[in-house]
C-alpha cells in the first residue's frame, strides 16, 4: 500500500486532533460553556421580543434578538408551554428564511406577453389583483343550475391556502373565498 505525503499528513492531523478531543473528553473537559459563552456574547446588548412561530397553529413561543434594528437570532422560547424552548427544523430556519439575501421584498410585475418584470407598489399590486378577481367573478358567476337550484358560485377562481400559514388564517381565508362563491377551495399541505 502507497500512501502518498498528502494522505500521511492529513492521516497524522486527523488522528492527533481526535487523541486531543478525545483526551480532553475522557478528562471530563466539555466545550459546552465556550458555545454558550459565545451565544451569550452575540445577544449580550440585543433586544428580546417574544414572538410566535410563524409556519403552522401549533404557536411555538420565539424569542427574537435584535440589535441595532437587525434580527441577530431568533430561538424557542424556554417559557412556552407548547414547545418549552425547542422548535421543528422549520421553525429553527426562520433567521435564516427572514435574512436570505433571495428573499423577496418588492412587488414584481410583469405585464401580459411582457419579457422584464418591473417594480410596482404594493397599494397598486392588491389594488389589481382586487380588480382581477371581481371581473372573473362577475363574468363567470352563477346564481342558479338550469334545474332552478340556487348555488351562488363562480367555477373559475381556486382559492389555495398555505403551510407556511397558520390554521387560524387559513380559517379566515377559507371564509373569505366561500363568501365570493369560490367552491374550488384546497390548502397546499394536502395536494
Amino acid at each position: 500500500m502507497q500512501v502518498s505525503r498528502r494522505d500521511f499528513l492529513q492521516l497524522t492531523a486527523s488522528a492527533g486532533a481526535g487523541t486531543a478531543i478525545g483526551g480532553l473528553v475522557g478528562l471530563g473537559v466539555t466545550l459546552a460553556p465556550a458555545a454558550a459563552r459565545a451565544q451569550e456574547l452575540r445577544i449580550k446588548d440585543a433586544k428580546t421580543t417574544p414572538s410566535l412561530c410563524p409556519f403552522c397553529s401549533v404557536g411555538c413561543a420565539t424569542l427574537i434578538h435584535t440589535a441595532n434594528g437587525k434580527i441577530v437570532n431568533i430561538e424557542g422560547d424556554p417559557r412556552s408551554p407548547h414547545n418549552e424552548g425547542t422548535l421543528c427544523p422549520k421553525g429553527a430556519a426562520t433567521y435564516q428564511l427572514h435574512m436570505n439575501p433571495n428573499r423577496a421584498t418588492q412587488v414584481l410585475h410583469r405585464k401580459p406577453g411582457g419579457k422584464d418584470w418591473e417594480v410596482v407598489e404594493l397599494e397598486w399590486a392588491m389594488d389589481r389583483v382586487a380588480e382581477l378577481i371581481k371581473k372573473t367573478r362577475d363574468e363567470t358567476f352563477i346564481e342558479k343550475l338550469p334545474n332552478g337550484k340556487l348555488v351562488n358560485m363562480t367555477p373559475a377562481i381556486f382559492g389555495l391556502g398555505g403551510a407556511t400559514l397558520d390554521g387560524e388564517f387559513n380559517h379566515v381565508c377559507q371564509k373569505f373565498w366561500r363568501g365570493l362563491g369560490v367552491v374550488a377551495i384546497e390548502n397546499q399541505a394536502r395536494i
